[in-house]
């Protein structure tokens, strides 16, 4: 997810942000962005919800192009969903003050993810395997850059996290016993924040 300039990704439009920004469905999209496709029943257990509930949220979601039936999974009637391959950007500010509303809902809610994804990382990290400790890593950089620079810096990182999204999308879901290698859910959290362009705060 991010508000800048998208690759393959999907731009929501203004009936899409006031649609996605609803608590229960942002916490439905991170479970399955997080675990991977789910039933309704499913997701109303990890969320403590009836599955009238999460059914009709998960409707809407698909209404708008966030998630997607999973082919192949379930018995019958029963249907998996799962997040739509490709990700999506927020785009620019809309000009619609309920969707501009809306936006600042998601962008808080994503300052949060963030935040507890760190924190949880942190607390763990003793407790994960080696290897994925080592592949791990923080990053802090503060640069003095003009603002042609700065998006410059900003797409090109984009570039090189959309080529391995584009991996992670095409990677089908195998036990981990089936690969040298097995894959994790894996986070990569990439801001560009001008603070120098921010107004100095009034002296108290």
């Amino acid at each position: 997810m991010t508000k800048s300039k998208s690759f393959s990704a999907r731009t929501l439009d203004a009936n899409a942000l006031k649609s996605f920004a609803h608590p229960l469905r942002l916490r439905i999209y991170e479970l399955l962005d997080e675990r991977g496709p789910a039933t309704a029943t499913g997701l109303a257990g990890l969320l403590g919800e009836n599955t009238g509930a999460t059914s009709y949220h998960l409707r809407e979601l698909a209404r708008h192009g966030m998630i997607e039936v999973a082919t192949g999974m379930g018995r019958g009637k029963e249907k998996y969903w799962r997040v739509v391959p490709g990700g999506f950007t927020y785009g620019e500010p809309p000009s619609d003050a309920e969707a501009a509303s809306a936006l600042e809902v998601l962008l808080d809610d994503l300052v949060r993810q963030r935040g507890t994804e760190l924190a949880r990382w942190r607390e763990g990290a003793s407790r994960a395997p080696a290897e994925w400790v080592e592949a791990s890593g923080f990053g802090r950089r503060s640069l003095r850059l003009t603002a042609e620079e700065t998006a410059e810096l900003r797409d090109q990182v984009l570039e090189v996290l959309e080529r391995y999204r584009t991996v992670s999308d095409h990677r089908e879901p195998e036990p981990a016993e089936g690969r040298d290698q097995p894959t994790g859910h894996v986070v990569i959290h990439f801001d560009v924040l001008p603070l120098g362009a921010l107004p100095e705060d009034d002296p108290a």
